[in-house]
């Protein structure tokens, strides 16, 4: 690798870097306007995770509040989240990737699916027959595949929207 060559990578991943942070501050500017028009209390926590911006919605007080927006089943949470990605492309003309969590609830869910995965892979390992599991978001189906690859499996999804599901495959 050349001199140019890393200058140019360190340039390319300021430059993701920063954009990110942008898109995390529009979305955060974005979710303020709208906890204020809901008369709702919450603090914004912007990071950037796995090359997308996040941005979090907590609260000190009782979570109850927030949980109206995160939904059943993060119905609310999923639906916000686009809305808060298309206000993000409006602003900068690109797509967006932009996580969204409220009151924990993906943080919570990450860690029951990681378990789920888990927990599948390895009665795939001991049972040598794939596994379907139930249909999951995108968000879901995600974190379940990074959870089988981590038990040294593999995964695929199947079916269409919204039924598409994760199947396990033996080794």
């Amino acid at each position: 690798m050349t001199e140019g060559t890393t200058t140019s990578a360190a340039a390319e991943a300021g430059d993701t870097l920063t954009r990110l942070e942008q898109e995390g501050e529009i979305a955060a500017d974005y979710l303020e306007g709208l906890l204020d028009i809901a008369d709702l209390d919450g603090d914004i926590d912007m990071d950037v995770e796995a090359d997308r911006a996040a941005v979090s919605i907590i609260s000190d007080s009782s979570s109850r509040d927030l949980q109206k927006l995160v939904g059943r089943d993060g119905e609310v949470l999923e639906a916000l989240q686009e809305l808060t990605r298309l206000a993000v492309h409006r602003e900068t003309g690109d797509r967006s990737r932009l996580m969204l969590d409220i009151a924990g609830y993906r943080a919570k869910k990450r860690e029951e699916l990681s378990e789920l995965g888990a927990k599948a892979a390895a009665e795939v390992k001991s049972s040598g027959e794939p596994a379907k599991l139930k249909p999951m978001t995108p968000f879901e189906r995600k974190v379940v595949h990074d959870a089988v690859k981590a038990a040294g499996l593999r995964s695929e999804s199947e079916g269409e929207e919204p039924q598409r599901f994760v199947v396990v495959l033996p080794a």
